[in-house]
């Protein structure tokens, strides 16, 4: 088409922008420069110190502010003939509903989630209105186009899913520095400043350790009078000494891996180091999350690596700092990743039992990455992928859908390409989603709950919310606000009933139909009836199929009963070179296929392309760390228009 009908149909254009962080400061400017008068913004965020070296709308009075409207008032002050209209909100929340997407000509994501994503996807299905994805991840990114009937939408294919080491690795036999950080962050800093009342995984046992010095039965817990320094001596001989000798004690354990080193602060630091009378004041700021002891320490570049002498310094004095300053805290705290002691404190332990497991040792800043799941964001990577999306959003408005393409954005050039471009894949007949296909759950309808299936399969793994489940035509569950209080409490005694005995049974050959009305999303699932399960390949006591599970990538998580059990962290990854290999494997693909289809006329042609497996994480994180997980999978046909 003309740039006549271009421009006007990016200035009769109705957007809406999910997201106000990385991507979506960058998005929001080019849409504006590009000519676009009509944008709506939805993000539930506010404005945080660490966002500001790459979000560049924002500015450090803005700190503690709303990101969308901040973002709103900033772009205005530049181009401020036309209309843009933030939500600071949830794009859950009931108000933007499938009618509230119906009004917008595109949908543009800059999420850092796969459940908003999972969501968004199925409110644009159902209204019928084009999404455009994107996500980045240091120097890699992608930008995907997804329109109803034409195209795979968001879920065709699935989603990487963390693999969890066990809790005994992360206590016991420590190999990678991401378990110490575990430990450090997820154990020892809530067993010290969290919740006192919540169980731990902590290895908390003295035992009958060969040195003469026996530590106190409730080592944690410190007298009102006790001096820090020596409360901090106690922490640090038990944790880093006295449980590993414990544990040495254990010859089976270490027949076939190398010993740990128990390290006492006396064989580190001289006592007096350890008890003199320090003003950690100096250097540090009055705000709670600025408190630091690196100026005190003279520890001042993020970047180096402390030796165990540093470490054991930094361990004391944040603790102490702790005690002195934050005692109000104490006992309700949780890691935040922008809370600069707690990042300090996490650091220096994950350091020094680190050293006890021969473990090489990470400066302060790669430490604050792993504990708060950052892949550091680029700039640059964030303002191309935001040009990108902004050009398929261009082509889905003029109905340019043959020209729609999946892009890729390499760290560095292979085959002289940065930007990897490859056609949409047609929908997945097979995707739940967008498509009618029933799944098959195999389950023991005598032994398993209406609960069971709610929380493990339906919230779970298909991402309702609010879901309403029906057995023909009798209603058997459902949740909402407006339900009186009768009927809420029936559909909750159904959830502790056995499938079979169900006011509409459950067995064997029964299907189930699973609605939720805020996404307008329904499915249908059959219902097998099994008696056993291998507990270690089958946990959950049910196998669903016609959902794919997704693909795991390594992570570390403690499993235990405290705090730890909902953090996990991303260890590996793929490398950049496997990346740029895929992407011109792919590219070398698509070409073949054109060439082959130029020659012989078909329609459609398989091709083998390959998955890159890479994290989606946690819903806390901003745009620290964005999911770069729409790598195509093996063996899709692609369709030609």
């Amino acid at each position: 088409m003309g740039s006549d009908s271009k421009a006007e149909a990016i200035k009769r254009a109705k957007v809406l922008m999910v997201g106000a962080g990385g991507i979506g400061c960058e998005l929001l400017k080019t849409l504006a420069l590009s000519g676009f008068q009509d944008i709506h913004i939805i993000d539930m965020d506010t404005i945080e110190v660490s966002n500001l070296n790459r979000q560049f709308l924002f500015r450090q009075e803005h700190v503690g502010q709303s990101k969308a409207k901040v973002a709103r008032d900033a772009v205005l002050k530049f181009v401020p003939h036309i209309n843009i209209t933030p939500y600071h909100a949830n794009v859950k929340d009931p108000d933007f509903n499938v009618d509230f997407l119906k009004q917008f000509n595109v949908v543009l994501n800059g999420l850092d989630n796969l459940d908003a994503r999972r969501h968004v996807n199925r409110l644009c299905l159902a209204a019928e209105v084009p999404l455009v994805e994107s996500g980045t991840t240091g120097f890699l990114g992608q930008v995907t186009v997804h329109v109803k009937g034409r195209t795979e939408c968001y879920e065709c294919q699935p989603k990487p899913m963390p693999k969890t080491y066990p809790v005994c690795t992360i206590t016991s036999t420590p190999s990678k520095f991401i378990h110490c950080i575990v430990w450090a962050k997820d154990l020892l800093f809530t067993k010290l400043f969290g919740d006192k009342c919540q169980e731990n995984d902590l290895f908390v046992h003295s035992g009958d350790a060969s040195n003469s010095e026996k530590p106190m039965e409730d080592i944690f817990k410190r007298a009102p009078d006790e001096d820090p320094k020596q409360y901090g001596k106690r922490i640090y001989d038990h944790v880093f000494g006295y449980n590993i000798e414990a544990a040495l004690a254990n010859e089976e354990t270490w027949k076939n891996r190398s010993q740990p080193r128990p390290i006492f602060l006396r064989d580190v630091l001289p006592e007096k180091f350890i008890l003199q009378n320090t003003n950690p004041e100096k250097g540090c700021l009055t705000d709670d999350l600025s408190l630091s002891v690196l100026p005190f320490l003279g520890l001042n570049d993020p970047q180096e690596v402390w030796n165990l002498a540093e470490n054991s310094r930094v361990f004391l004095e944040s603790l102490q700092l702790f005690i002195e300053k934050r005692e109000k805290d104490i006992g309700s705290l949780t890691f935040d990743k922008d809370d600069q002691l707690a990042v300090e404190f996490v650091t220096a332990a994950a350091n020094i039992r680190a050293s006890c497991f021969g473990i090489p040792l990470h400066s302060l800043f790669d430490s604050k990455g792993i504990a708060g799941n950052i892949v550091h964001a680029v700039a640059t990577t964030n303002s191309i992928i935001a040009g990108l999306i902004v050009i398929e959003a261009i082509k889905v408005l003029q109905e340019d859908f043959e020209n729609c393409r999946m892009t890729y954005c390499l760290e560095h050039p292979s085959r002289k390409m940065l930007l990897m471009p490859v056609e949409p894949f047609e929908p997945n007949k097979s995707c739940y989603v967008c498509s009618e296909t029933p799944l098959l759950l195999e389950v023991n309808t005598r032994t398993t709950t209406l609960r069971d299936i709610v929380d493990k399969i339906i919230k779970v793994k298909l991402g309702m919310d609010l879901p309403m489940v029906m057995q023909a035509t009798t209603l058997i569950y459902e949740v909402g606000d407006d339900l009186e209080e009768d009927v809420a409490a029936n559909y909750a005694l159904n959830l502790n009933k056995n499938l079979a005995d169900l006011p509409a049974p459950v067995t064997d050959g029964t299907m189930l139909t699973v609605e939720d009305f805020q996404q307008e999303l329904k499915c249908h699932i059959n219902i097998k009836h099994r008696d056993d399960f291998d507990e270690q390949k089958e946990p959950d006591g049910m196998v669903l199929s016609g959902w794919t599970a997704p693909e795991k990538v390594d992570t570390a998580t403690s499993n235990g009963e405290g705090t730890s059990a909902d953090h996990q962290i991303t260890v590996e990854q793929p490398t950049e070179s496997e990346v740029v290999e895929l992407a011109a494997e792919m590219l070398d693909a698509k070409r073949k296929l054109l060439a082959t289809l130029e020659r012989k006329g078909h329609q459609e042609e398989d091709r083998e392309v390959l998955s890159v497996p890479v994290n989606d994480h946690d819903d806390d994180d901003d745009d620290d760390l964005v999911l770069l997980d729409d790598y195509p999978e093996a063996n899709k046909k692609l369709k030609l228009e």
